[in-house]
């Protein structure tokens, strides 16, 4: 487990420990390992562009794989629970510091679980399924170990629910891999939706503090409201379908819970006035990838009567959702805590465009017209990675170089 650096009084120093950046000489300046959204973010940038176009490549019959590699289950299984929780996993741990007053993992301990995560990747694709499952579940509890120590050290017990969310996408993994494997009789792809719902709680939560934040901070104009009844019926809608999907229960009852959540966090957008965003990019970017959260919601309620959109619904959430809004968050957060200016530049607005419009193909394409299904994957994919190419270029800097203001970070 990682053993957590506890600060003074004064707070981290740059010539501390866990600020001394990758353990090679100084004139390197390399700060990769000095706070957790550094090493993730480059990672899951990296790791996204690649996983795409190897996957579109292996759909197209371009070239063939593993026993994994042949199938959409690889697929699914390394965007959620190989890209999708690195960046929250990144972001918990930047946030968490800052939640708590306390230090999360740095320095070798970061690295140490960024090992874990970087090796559940090679394993799966080199064919050591045990090995990639073992190291997939060490990754998720250590993870969880990472925010668990700061927050109750801190006393933060309001943020203390991440651990048993983190631990809960560690167990749908486990247990995706165990029915691979023939060990358990269960659904393969019931794991990856239980995990996709266990997300989408996270961006909904996340989302719901800082979107109509960053917003009424940035934009004068904009008054976002946040009923707290609204509020709870948002993230408890959520936890439903949830709880529908864990227990496997009748149709009827999953569509009712999706349409409850569409309504809770249509309403729940309408009221954070995405409108006054539209000339901030860095703004706009999070409105528009929450209001694919809604698209998604309404298309699982369309499954009830056509439940042959269910994977249409849940690429709403994965590219539409899930892409931009970890896009937008890693742009902004990287540069709030780099000492940058919080403002989108060509590269930012360039990338957020292209994932919108890789959602907007993918989804929308084979929805209105089903014969062009193969072209929507072919285009939404290169899409896609150039938007996370052109964010791991413009970034790799920015995160392997120390703090332009100096300070520790």
């Amino acid at each position: 487990m990682t053993r957590l650096i506890q600060p003074d009084e004064k707070g981290p120093q740059l010539n501390a420990p866990h600020d001394r950046g990758c353990g090679f000489a100084p004139r390197w300046r390399c700060a990769l390992w000095n706070r957790g959204f550094r090493p993730f973010y480059l990672c899951a940038g990296i790791f996204s562009a690649f996983a795409i176009a190897w996957w579109v490549m292996q759909f197209t019959g371009g070239i063939q794989g593993g026993d994994y590699l042949r199938d959409s289950l690889w697929h699914a299984h390394e965007m959620i629970f190989g890209y999708a929780f690195a960046v929250v996993v990144g972001f918990l741990f930047t946030a968490v510091r800052s939640w708590s007053g306390r230090p999360t993992p740095s320095g070798r301990h970061l690295a140490l679980i960024v090992a874990l995560w970087l090796a559940a990747r090679v394993l799966l694709v080199s064919g050591f399924s045990v090995a990639a499952a073992a190291a997939d579940v060490a990754f998720a509890v250590a993870a969880a170990w990472g925010i668990a120590v700061p927050l109750y050290a801190g006393g933060n017990r309001r943020n203390l629910f991440f651990v048993p969310v983190l631990l809960a996408i560690g167990l749908a993994n486990l247990a995706f891999h165990l029915a691979i494997a023939g060990w358990i009789d269960l659904p393969v792809r019931h794991m990856l939706q239980v995990a996709l719902d266990l997300i989408l709680f996270i961006m909904a939560v996340v989302g719901g503090r800082v979107i109509p934040m960053f917003t009424a901070s940035a934009v004068p104009q904009a008054k976002p409201r946040k009923p707290k009844w609204l509020e709870y019926l948002a993230l408890g809608s959520l936890l439903a379908l949830l709880v529908t999907d864990v227990l496997c229960l009748p149709a009827p009852l999953v569509a009712s819970c999706a349409a409850i959540a569409a309504i809770a966090h249509g309403a729940r957008l309408a009221l954070w006035q995405p409108w006054h965003t539209l000339r901030r990019p860095i703004l706009w970017i999070l409105h528009a990838a929450y209001a694919w959260i809604v698209v998604h919601l309404v298309l699982r309620t369309a499954t009830y009567w056509d439940a042959g959109i269910v994977n249409i619904a849940n690429h709403a959430l994965t590219v539409g959702a899930i892409g931009g809004l970890t896009l937008g968050m890693m742009t902004r957060t990287a540069r709030g805590h780099t000492g940058r200016p919080l403002a989108a530049g060509l590269a930012e607005t360039t990338s957020y465009l292209l994932v919108q419009s890789a959602a907007v193909i993918r989804v929308l394409v084979p929805l209105c017209i089903p014969s062009l299904y193969l072209f929507a994957i072919k285009f939404s994919g290169v899409l896609w990675v150039a938007a996370f190419m052109l964010f791991s270029v413009t970034y790799a800097p920015i995160l392997w170089r120390p703090r332009v203001d100096g300070k520790p970070g």
